[in-house]
């Protein structure tokens, strides 16, 4: 089991510098419900504000690593003695 934990992380985060070698930024926005907000003066509903946004800017060495220690994890997995039933 611990062997196929470890594998799965490894390969996670191989996955995961190879998608930050694609991107320049990642833009997350935020889930929000919509409040009508209505304006007294027309009785019509306003706008609602946008919703709040987190920028990620990966810096360069970040794929690299993430895809160097994603095959470190993976090789160290292959390495862990597998128990045999007998």
């Amino acid at each position: 089991m611990w062997r196929a934990i470890f594998l799965a992380i490894g390969i996670y985060l191989c996955i995961l510098g190879v998608e930050c070698l694609g991107v320049k930024q990642i833009i997350l926005k935020k889930r929000q419900k919509a409040p009508v907000a209505v304006d007294d003066s027309t009785l019509l509903p306003s706008e609602p504000a946008p919703p709040p946004q987190i920028n990620i800017v990966p810096p360069d060495y970040a794929p690299w690593s993430l895809m160097a220690t994603g095959s470190v994890v993976m090789i160290y997995s292959f390495s862990l003695p597998s128990r045999l039933k007998k």
